[in-house]
């Protein structure tokens, strides 16, 4: 059968069916057309993957509802039924180039920002990690001891082993051999002082030491006892009761616990906190604290000054480095061109998780290089990392030398693109470098590299790892309350607040880091409505 041309065209549109393709594979290799063998072989190949793909969808889906995780497993279906959807259906084939970008955007843009969002409005710290359920359970399991404290030991085979308890004045009582695993109740009576031979080790009692605590001791009075320790057992009873009108009761002084919802914590009448806390949403409060409180407000404008400024001036001097070089290695005069390009791209071509601890070696205060140079030629030697405007300069330095490559390559490019003939004509005018600089060059390539700026700008203003490895925000202000320092970026800041404060306030760093974000993309706008990028003149 010869196939006819629309239905070639039909076949490499909108072939999905398997069955039809191989029907069509095997008529295009009887008739040796190499040509719609290969389309029909792509298309029982893409059908086929797309069977695999939407099988691996399914499977997650039910991975997460058989983890009780209904909302994320419903939205992946949602997922699964467009994307199956797209890849089948005609009418959505422009769709198929665009849906992978779209999804990687949804997943490491838009739900991280959501997430980031939604915890800023919680009160998510080391102490309140838990969901309210969670650190109600872990308050009803608390236990207390109510009698004696018996020493217990194990006795036999490891896998059947006897339990053998000792009160303070000697009186021993043991088990029988046990099988440890399950929770199970055991009775004790009174050792005839048997010879059991010997204790097993420590080791072996630490590694059952989950089986053991499932063990309840019955002594012969019907007292009960329970492990509290890798070497005792006592008398225990909670500590805490739960009541119907969702309060709880301490056992040990009848208080009556209440919980905060609006901070996230049982307390007692007296307003005492209980550990652990619990998340709850706290709404603004995070915003509110960081512009009101003092704590907060005081570091976050100094700390903001600064990113502001850094990212500025870096943007201004990796341009002006990058642009100068880019028209001295343009100029056609100069000999071994190449040679000059690859040595002044190296420093972009370095890793900076390499490059940067090379420069805080370089900058050490007592041991660095830079400062014995300076030491020997005019002794002087700067406090690089304890003086705050020096540690402010060499931050701008290193990461100038790290970025002034990267806009230098950008320039080149954009400078290659200028007709020649302007220069030309204004050599025969007469006008110098300088001239040709100012009037013709920067013009022509300020409006092309303008959102390269911009976006110079902002990743300046989140440039975590050149603090995190050169100075680590160093040197810290004494007068706050949180830690902070005189190179931190907001970014930086942010982290320490989450990692490395002592609270680990991981909801105020969300919250900060959101205003980051509205700060940054704000930023963006404003410039590149300024100038006009992505605009054509009228």
């Amino acid at each position: 059968m010869e196939p006819s041309v629309s239905y070639h065209e039909v076949l490499i549109k909108h072939l999905k069916d398997p069955r039809e393709a191989c029907a069509y594979l095997n008529a295009a290799l009887e008739e040796g057309d190499r040509r719609h063998f290969l389309i029909a072989l792509r298309n029982v190949a893409e059908a086929q993957g797309g069977l695999l793909a939407l099988a691996g969808g399914l499977a997650l889906v039910f991975l997460l509802y058989a983890a009780h995780r209904a909302l994320p497993a419903a939205a992946m279906l949602v997922l699964v039924g467009l994307g199956t959807w797209v890849y089948t259906s005609p009418n959505a084939y422009p769709w198929r180039y665009v849906a992978p970008g779209l999804v990687a955007g949804l997943f490491f843009i838009v739900l991280p920002m959501a997430y980031t969002l939604g915890i800023g409005f919680t009160n998510y710290s080391s102490a309140h990690l838990l969901d309210f359920d969670r650190a109600t359970e872990v308050l009803r399991q608390r236990t207390i001891g109510t009698g004696e404290t018996f020493s217990f030991r194990l006795f036999g085979n490891p896998a059947t082993p006897r339990l053998v308890l000792e009160r303070d004045d000697g009186v021993r009582f043991t088990s029988a051999p046990i099988t440890l695993g399950a929770p199970q109740r055991i009775a004790l009576q009174p050792d005839p002082e048997e010879d059991l031979g010997e204790p097993l080790p420590l080791k072996e009692v630490v590694g059952r030491r989950d089986a053991i605590a499932q063990i309840v001791a019955t002594l012969p009075d019907s007292t009960e006892l329970r492990m509290t320790s890798l070497r005792n057992f006592a008398e225990v009873r909670p500590e805490y009761r739960v009541d119907s009108d969702s309060t709880m009761t301490s056992m040990a002084d009848g208080a009556v616990l209440t919980a905060d919802h609006a901070d996230g914590w049982w307390r007692r009448p007296d307003g005492t906190p209980v550990e652990p806390g619990f998340r709850s949403v706290i709404g603004w409060d995070n915003y509110h604290a960081t512009f009101t409180d003092a704590r907060f407000r005081e570091p976050f404008v100094r700390v903001f000054v600064w990113t502001v400024v850094f990212a500025a001036l870096n943007t201004l001097f990796t341009f002006g480095i990058g642009v100068v070089l880019a028209v001295a290695l343009n100029w056609g005069q100069l000999r071994y061109r190449n040679f000059y390009r690859i040595m002044l791209f190296l420093p972009y071509a370095v890793p900076a998780f390499i490059s940067i601890p090379v420069f805080r070696g370089l900058f050490n205060e007592n041991l660095g290089e830079i400062n014995l140079v300076l030491r020997d030629l005019f002794d002087i030697s700067p406090g690089w990392f304890s003086d705050a405007t020096l540690a402010r300069s060499m931050v701008l330095i290193v990461n100038t030398w790290l970025g002034y490559p990267y806009m230098m390559i950008l320039s080149m490019g954009l400078i290659q693109a200028i007709p020649s003939e302007l220069y030309e004509s204004s050599a025969v005018a007469g006008v110098g470098p300088l001239t040709n600089f100012f009037r013709i060059t920067l013009p022509l390539i300020a409006r092309p590299i303008m959102p390269l700026l911009i976006a110079s700008f902002a990743f300046n203003f989140n440039n975590l790892t050149l603090i995190a490895l050169l100075t680590n925000g160093a040197p810290d202000y004494l007068d706050t309350k949180v830690p902070v320092g005189a190179t931190d970026l907001l970014v930086s800041y942010t982290y320490r607040i989450a990692f490395q404060d002592s609270g680990q306030n991981y909801a105020l760093a969300c919250a900060i880091s959101s205003i980051v974000f509205l700060i940054v993309a704000t930023l963006a706008i404003v410039n590149l409505r300024l100038f006009h990028v992505g605009r054509e003149k009228p």
